[in-house]
């Protein structure tokens, strides 16, 4: 079965190829990818693995607490992200916008 795993606490100097390395003992890794900061591209110090597995306990239970360059992975099996909050008019969350009949 394929699972998506949140990976936290990951060194700055970890990159996609080393998060694939990581877990590419533990089964068939699709995809690896640490998130970076949109504006200084730096790491955020957490990713995100997609891989098959038979058993995602056992998993997870391997990989948590793994330690790397003197920090403990944190793993849990990822959630899935819901659908946005409604914006209102103008983009913003609030809904303040828009027109406005006072005369």
């Amino acid at each position: 079965m394929q699972v998506k795993l949140f990976v936290g606490n990951l060194p700055w100097s970890v990159g996609d190829a080393e998060l694939t390395q990581i877990f590419a003992s533990h089964g068939d890794v699709q995809s690896a990818r640490v998130i970076s900061d949109r504006d200084t591209g730096r790491s955020r110090g957490f990713g995100f693995v997609e891989m098959e597995t038979d058993d995602i306990g056992a998993l997870i239970r391997a990989t948590d607490g793994h330690e790397i360059d003197g920090r403990n992975l944190r793993v849990n099996q990822a959630e899935d992200k819901g659908p946005s909050p409604r914006r209102g008019p103008g983009g913003d969350r609030g809904g303040f916008g828009g027109r406005r009949d006072r005369y």
